[in-house]
């Protein structure tokens, strides 16, 4: 004989998540047999009655629960009916009902402590409460009934009537209502108002397999270990802490998300009595109904043929101007949200979210994901996570910044780089360069200290390793998303076909796979040679990019020489800095200008390529907008950090470029101050660019299109569709300018930050900003987009992960051969005073400058002076039996350069791998929390089986026993 798993099987603890609580307060007090309730559609009203008391079910008798008993316990009980009811929706036959009264069995493992209040008055009253202001806000028909859940909009003078007319008859055919209005300020615009009834959005919900809050959660647990006592009085002490953070959001200021706090499972019509419908108005959120309604729009004709369907279609060629779903209301409220409260979801997201005073605060994901959708949520939450871990990493270089403050009249380097007044170097330009005394980069060294001291090293393995962390948490962060949005087992629909793809290949069909329907197809010899053509559009582009540093290059030549003779006594002695100010200023307006170019040609090459989706479309698009751009932004500083400098030759000898123009050297206290301006100047520009093109320009477009309404209507006038026509609609590309901007600064925060420690700081300040600007656009300047669901950020994480390879790269490249780390080091262990005598400190590198200029002869010069000058090199001196040859000394410090490369790559993608391998993608008590809750599936299934073959012997009038028969 078996034994039922709940009587015999102990399980262990396991922390209730958010997610867990189980739903009472939204749960009914169903019947005791199924066959008794009530259909939803047999109802005018959805009526419900909260839970006056919770039912203990055990193997002798029925009684209520007393919230004052079995407190050490802590176990809540769940009625079998809930798990009964819970297994039917998750597959059982249709037709299965259950219609004796429901078994008794030994529950003495539920939960039983925690049962919320029921608030049932509170829900019914803020649903009223939300009904009223939409009334209000003019958000329903004329009627003041129905709900409008999207808008089309069309010009009269559109001669497209037919296609229109054919299309609007479909949509009604389909189930939805339609209902048209012109424009106040505008009689040639007209508005097509769309509302989804009660039975088409159930009966598209469940064709759709869309997952709806089912049943209250009951989780099991056991008594916790005394050890672990103290351990959870110290969480509880720290989580009551948190409570008090000011940075936390009042999370009594926002709705309860009821959806997440139940287990969900695909909306059925034959079992929508065991759903949690407390209102039919508000049981799909308004993010659910846009997506049902674009769903249908999607898939209805307006002409006949297989390819004519679809309102994008119709917006392609010209018969509706716009379609989007509306916003639910004003944005700002006369009366404070403190006393009065929210008058909607937009409105709360202003006042908690939006807000330049709320900065500070965390981000309502779970509202911004309700509004907005899964994928924008995601977004958000992305960006979120990034700019946190930021923070450690901005106050590390900020550590490293002022260690190099702090030491810097200590270094031995920069003092006798000061005290050199005797020291002259050699002239850096040949017509109007004079000799200069080396003292005279005093403030450059110093100035190149701050960015090249011991915690170089330290901060490039830390920022590597932070890459790493980051990815890895964020995974983690992702899967806990993913859980508590309910997006485990969703899967994307199949997409549909672009317009373009099938008007190419309309004629060359194949079955798809999945539909087992047939469709066009593109050849492999056609797909492969659009890909080359695409290609070599990509090099071709990327040429372009390094013609144009190349043309920088050929101008710092030229006006070097011009600076160097300036009439202003400043820029005569500091040219070499204004040569370097002015060719970023110019690189800058350079790439800003390529940018532009590089978008259209992005989008004419993704064209060509005649994707077959609208998602490879963007990852194609996605993917050639980040190699411009990060070959556009980074070219300059891959020249200055690998290249300037490095092959000009020595004096007498200096290489020239076209045999006229003397290459440029670095500044006598190295090329890295160069390389910090250039990554500073452009972070800084392009992050001021970026925001002014993301708020400015649609607040300037906003505001015209504002003054161009007729002075004598006044805004109140204006219904609230009208106001989201007259706002900005969402970028085409959706959320690929977004990401681009946040990947390309995740760039120049990790790449070069051997060269600039203060990367991570302005990215930290900019994010903080960017975070405000979003969240302002999104809710303020922009039309409502579609919301679209998605698990993950799509492309961007195989980005992340590349930069963050080759991160390590440039960073072992920066320090041995950009910094003089290694030229310090070899001189210190090798060379110095300590080489032989095992003494280490500050006086290790004494000598070194002088160790590290060589000699040169200015009677060969022919400037008609006598003596030496010296120039950065590792060279023989003129009274060496080899001049001017390179020194052992070079060859010793390039093979610890390169040995400097091998071991630090080897060093940090070892860290990187074990922290990789360490970090799980899915934390332990998600992983546990989803494996049980898979369990109590098939326990609920196990028990509803038992129970439908004790019905069954009940009905032949057999005896019931509590076990397997």
């Amino acid at each position: 004989m078996n034994v039922s798993k709940s009587e015999i099987t102990k399980e262990t603890s396991l922390k209730p998540s958010g997610r867990s609580l189980p739903c009472l307060a939204q749960s009914y007090a169903y019947s005791k047999s199924l066959s008794q309730s009530t259909s939803l559609f047999q109802s005018t009203e959805s009526e419900s009655q909260a839970p006056t008391s919770v039912t203990l079910i055990s193997a002798d008798k029925t009684e209520p629960v007393n919230a004052e008993e079995d407190k050490e316990d802590s176990v809540l009980k769940c009625s079998f009916a809930d798990l009964s009811d819970f297994c039917l929706a998750l597959g059982k036959d249709k037709d299965y009902t259950d219609d004796s009264e429901h078994a008794n069995y030994d529950r003495s493992r539920l939960i039983k402590d925690s049962v919320p209040k029921d608030n049932s008055e509170s829900k019914a009253k803020l649903s009223k409460n939300d009904m009223n202001y939409i009334a209000s806000s003019g958000l329903l028909f004329k009627d003041g009934k129905k709900r409008i859940d999207y808008i089309l909009v069309y010009r009269k003078s559109n001669i497209q009537y037919d296609k229109r007319n054919t299309f609007e008859k479909n949509l009604r055919a389909e189930g939805l209502m339609l209902e048209k209005e012109p424009a106040v300020a505008n009689p040639d615009i007209m508005f097509i108002k769309i509302h989804i009834p009660w039975d088409t959005l159930c009966k598209y919900a469940e064709r759709l397999n869309i997952r709806m809050p089912f049943r209250k959660k009951c989780y099991y647990t056991d008594r916790r270990n005394k050890s672990m006592g103290s351990v959870q009085n110290y969480f509880r002490r720290i989580k009551k802490w948190m409570s008090q953070n000011p940075m936390v959001l009042d999370k009594s200021a926002f709705p309860n998300l009821q959806e997440s706090d139940c287990y969900t499972g695909p909306f059925s019509r034959a079992r929508i009595h065991h759903f949690i419908i407390n209102n039919k108005d508000t049981f799909f959120s308004n993010a659910t109904r846009s997506r049902i309604v674009y769903h249908m729009l999607q898939h209805t004709k307006y002409e006949n043929g297989i390819s004519k369907v679809g309102i994008c279609k119709l917006i392609n060629n010209g018969s509706y101007i716009a379609a989007f779903p509306p916003h639910e209301g004003a944005y700002k409220s006369s009366q404070p949200i403190k006393t009065h409260g929210p008058q909607n979801n937009r409105h709360l997201l202003y006042e908690r979210w939006a807000r330049w005073g709320m900065w500070y605060k965390h981000q309502p994901l779970d509202l911004i994901r309700l509004y907005f959708g899964e994928k924008i949520g995601l977004y958000f939450a992305w960006l979120g996570w990034y700019t946190g871990m930021l923070i450690p990493a901005a106050l590390v270089g900020l550590c490293v910044f002022f260690y190099g403050i702090f030491t810097m009249n200590g270094s031995q380097v920069s003092q006798e780089i000061c005290k050199a007044t005797e020291v002259f170097m050699c002239p850096l330009c040949d017509k109007n360069c004079s000799l200069q005394r080396l003292n005279e980069s005093c403030i450059y060294a110093k100035v190149t200290y701050l960015f090249d001291n011991g915690g170089t090293v330290f901060f490039a393995i830390f920022m590597a390793i932070w890459a790493t962390v980051f990815l890895e948490f964020w995974k983690r962060r992702r899967s806990t998303l993913t859980y508590t949005w309910d997006l485990i087992e969703w899967e994307e629909e199949e997409e549909t076909l672009r317009p373009q793809f099938e008007a190419k290949y309309y004629k060359m069909e194949r079955v798809n796979p999945i539909s087992g329907k047939p469709e066009p197809h593109q050849p492999s010899s056609d797909k492969i040679t659009r890909l080359l053509v695409s290609i070599s559009g990509i090099f071709f582009m990327i040429s372009l990019v390094i013609t144009a540093v190349f043309a920088v290059v050929v101008y710092r030549l030229v006006v070097m020489e011009q600076f160097a003779s300036f009439k202003w006594n400043f820029i005569k002695q500091h040219w070499q800095f204004a040569t370097s100010a002015a060719a970023v200023c110019i690189n800058f307006v350079i790439i800003m200008a390529l940018n532009l170019a590089y978008e259209k040609i992005a989008y004419l090459l993704t064209n060509l390529e005649y994707p077959r989706t609208e998602s490879e479309w963007e990852n194609s698009f996605a993917l050639k907008m980040f190699l411009f751009q990060f070959v556009n932004l980074n070219s300059s500083i891959f020249y200055i950090a690998f290249f300037l400098g490095r092959f000009v030759g020595h004096p007498g000898n200096y290489n020239k470029l076209f045999n006229r123009w003397r290459l440029e050297e670095c500044h006598p206290s190295g090329c890295l101050i160069d390389l910090c301006l250039q990554m500073g100047v452009i972070m800084f520009l392009k992050q001021i660019w970026n925001n002014f093109m993301e708020l400015g320009y649609p607040l300037i477009q906003n505001w015209w299109s504002r003054h161009k309404i007729k002075r004598g209507i006044q805004d109140a006038s204006i219904p609230q569709w009208e106001n989201d026509w007259n706002l900005q609609p969402m970028n085409i590309h959706g959320l690929m300018d977004e990401y681009l901007e946040m990947v390309l600064q995740f760039g120049f925060t990790t790449i070069f930050v051997a060269a600039f420690p203060l990367a991570p700081l302005l990215a930290l300040l900019n994010n903080i900003i960017e975070i405000r600007l979003d969240a302002y656009k999104f809710v303020t300047q922009w039309r409502r987009p579609l919301p679209a669901r998605a698990t993950d950020i799509g492309i961007w994480y195989g980005i992340l992960e590349g930069i963050g390879i080759l991160a390590v790269i440039t960073n072992a490249f920066v320090i041995a051969i950009t910094s003089d780390y290694i030229p310090r080091f070899v001189y210190e262990y090798k060379y110095g005073p300590c080489a032989s005598r095992f003494e280490y400190g500050e006086n290790c590198l004494k000598g070194y400058v002088n160790n590290s200029l060589s000699f040169f002869d200015l009677s060969e010069l022919g400037m008609g002076k006598s003596g030496y000058c010296r120039y950065r090199d590792y060279r023989g001196p003129p009274w060496s039996s080899k001049p001017y040859e390179f020194t052992l000394q070079y060859w010793h410090i390039l093979a610890a350069r390169l040995a400097f490369i091998i071991v630090f790559e080897h060093l940090v993608f070892g860290i990187k791998s074990f922290i990789a391998y360490l970090i799980p993608d899915v934390p332990k008590n998600l992983y546990d929390r989803i494996r049980r809750e898979k369990y109590l599936v098939q326990e609920m299934m196990y028990e509803a089986e038992l129970e439908h073959l004790q019905q069954q012997r009940r009905k032949s009038g057999h005896p019931v026993h509590h076990e397997w028969p």
